[in-house]
């Protein structure tokens, strides 16, 4: 399926890197990226663009502010998966001493 000019992940990509890096206008640059996400989740361009948004964070948001969100969001995510069940580390994943 073909899609209009500017609409496809290479296209979006370009734009979102311009407006990064010529522009130089981080929030829309994020937007854009996130579009890209969003609307090629499996293509090369969304992997780029994952990363073009924390090479922005890391440079906005301090390394202290960057490491309490990490670290609230992988508790977050460990409390869900105690609360359904699910082990923190796959068997296959375990250490044995």
């Amino acid at each position: 399926m073909t899609t209009p000019a500017g609409k496809d992940a290479t296209g979006q990509y370009a734009a979102a890197y311009a407006t990064h890096y010529t522009a130089k206008d981080l929030h829309a640059a994020i937007e854009s990226y996130h579009r890209v996400i969003m609307e090629h989740p499996t293509s090369p361009e969304a992997s780029y663009s994952r990363a073009q948004i924390l090479n922005i964070a890391g440079r906005v948001v301090s390394k202290d502010v960057l490491l309490e969100a990490q670290r609230t969001l992988a508790l977050a995510e460990l409390g869900e998966k105690r609360d359904s069940g699910i082990p923190d580390v796959a068997p296959s994943e375990e250490v044995s001493c």
